[in-house]
């Protein structure tokens, strides 16, 4: 299995730093676990669920493709 971080990670992060979000924050804001924030961007979980793309895209205020593209 790859270790290269997903899409998903890397425009979550790039994201989540165009707003100034700490990981923390973006949890929170997200109701996710902090813990799901660290392994989406570090490319751990590859395969999130829709439920918790669509969590992020509204904490980011960006649509589901967004985070996909």
């Amino acid at each position: 299995m790859s270790k290269e971080i997903s899409t998903i990670g890397k425009n979550i992060r790039k994201l989540r730093k165009q707003k100034g979000l700490s990981q923390d924050r973006l949890s929170k804001l997200a109701d996710i676990s902090y813990n799901t924030v660290i392994k989406l961007e570090s490319g751990n979980i590859t395969n999130p669920s829709i439920d918790t793309l669509q969590k992020l895209a509204r904490a980011l205020s960006v649509g589901v493709d967004d985070l996909l593209k």
